[in-house]
């Protein structure tokens, strides 16, 4: 199956979903959004890799910035925070340039290393775009953490693209329906942006359709 243009989502949602599916359907299909100090700083870091003007050459290496990628497969389209291309034996060739060069994409994160983010599922998701469009075989990639100001290498295993797979196809799914999960409240709701919007604590409790009855039972 191959998505048309119009049928395309962000790929940065895979982050989003992977934290919250509430939150994704709250942003994605609902239009909303608030902002925190995470927000505004995580978008301040991105701002300075999308610079799409920005390549420069470091012996066998390249590096670029703000790269667009999409997938007709997957039915997603993004940026790259950073695209590098490593000379060596394996690659595509490129413009001017002697030998092969092998694409390594880079995402850059405000914050450190956490396993329960979906961090890794979008610098995944973007390697994927890239090798739909290039033709060329892309093993591993690197998370970049403001906050220790080091990277992660991150293998793209089978296991971590068909988590890619089955998370676009949910979200397609759900984003055709219109549909917005319900909440599942945990600790992390406390640091979300989106919780005023959300309402976590209330949605566990009754619908929003139960509310706005209520609401609505008490002004007449």
């Amino acid at each position: 199956m191959e998505y048309r243009e119009e049928e395309f989502l962000l790929l940065s949602g895979l982050q989003h979903f992977k934290f919250c599916r509430r939150r994704w359907a709250l942003i994605h299909i609902e239009n909303q959004w608030a902002e925190n100090f995470r927000t505004v700083d995580g978008a301040l870091m991105h701002k300075n890799a999308h610079d799409k003007g920005f390549r420069e050459s470091r012996g066998n290496r390249i590096i670029t910035r703000g790269v667009n990628v999409f997938s007709s497969a997957l039915g997603v389209s993004g940026e790259c925070d950073v695209l590098e291309f490593i000379r060596g034996d394996h690659g595509i060739a490129l413009s001017g340039r002697e030998g092969l060069w092998q694409p390594y994409p880079v995402e850059y994160k405000r914050g450190a290393p956490n396993s329960q983010s979906g961090d890794t599922l979008q610098l995944c998701g973007q390697a994927m775009c890239l090798e739909e469009m290039l033709c060329c075989p892309i093993p591993e990639g690197a998370l970049f953490f403001g906050e220790i100001r080091q990277r992660k290498v991150v293998s793209f295993t089978e296991e971590l693209r068909q988590t890619v797979r089955e998370s676009l196809g949910e979200m397609h799914d759900l984003y055709r329906r219109g549909h917005t999960p319900k909440v599942k409240p945990t600790k992390a709701c406390n640091a979300c942006s989106m919780k005023e919007l959300c309402l976590p604590k209330l949605m566990n409790k009754r619908s929003v359709v139960e509310y706005l009855r209520q609401g609505m039972e008490e002004l007449s």
